[in-house]
C-alpha cells in the first residue's frame, strides 16, 4: 500500500474516533465507531493481514456494533446535555495530552527495531487462516471456550433484562 493511503486511513480512523467522543447523539457516535473500525480494517489489509482485516469488519464493525446499536435503541438514550466550559479542566486535559505525547515520542524514538523493515511473509502450502486456527485451537482452546460461554451468558442476560413485565 502506498504511504499516502496509510496516512489517509490513519487520519480517517483518528478523525472518526475523535467524533465518537465529541458527538452528542449516541447513534451518531456508534456510526462513527463503525467508520473507525472500517479504517482500522483497511490498515490491517495494508499490512497483508487479510484475515484480521476481514474479521475486524465482520466481528467488530458488524456484530459488536449491531449489539451496541441494539442496546442504545433499547435503552432509548437521548442526546447528552452540554456542560459548562471549565477552564482548569481544559488546561489539565491539554497538559495530560502533551505529557502523553512526549512520553510516546520518547518511547518510540528509543525503539530501534521499529526503524527497520519487517521480513516478507513466507507463503507456504498452508494459508494464514490455517495458522490462526491451528494456534487458536491448539494453544488457546480453553480460553476460547470460556469466552464463548461468557458471550452466551451475556446474551441471556440482555434478553432477561430487556423482557417487559406484564401488568
Amino acid at each position: 500500500m502506498p504511504p499516502f493511503l496509510f496516512w489517509i486511513f490513519s487520519g480517517l480512523m483518528l478523525l472518526f474516533a475523535t467524533m465518537v467522543v465529541l458527538l452528542r447523539q449516541p447513534v451518531s457516535s456508534a456510526l462513527s465507531l463503525v467508520v473507525s473500525f472500517l479504517a482500522l480494517a483497511a490498515l490491517y489489509v495494508s499490512l497483508d493481514a487479510f484475515f484480521i482485516g476481514v474479521i475486524q469488519i465482520m466481528v467488530y464493525a458488524g456484530a459488536v456494533m449491531v449489539l451496541f446499536l441494539f442496546i442504545i435503541m433499547l435503552l432509548d438514550l437521548k442526546a447528552e446535555a452540554r456542560r459548562k466550559f471549565q477552564l482548569p479542566a481544559t488546561f489539565s486535559a491539554i497538559g495530560v495530552v502533551v505529557i502523553f505525547g512526549f512520553m510516546i515520542n520518547k518511547v518510540v524514538s528509543g525503539f530501534e527495531m521499529g526503524k527497520s523493515s519487517f521480513p516478507a511473509i513466507l507463503h507456504g502450502p498452508k494459508n494464514d487462516v490455517w495458522h490462526v486456527g491451528d494456534t487458536l485451537f491448539s494453544y488457546f482452546n480453553l480460553p476460547f471456550q470460556v469466552i464463548g460461554v461468557l458471550i452466551l451468558v451475556a446474551t441471556v442476560g440482555v434478553v432477561v433484562l430487556s423482557k417487559r413485565e406484564l401488568k
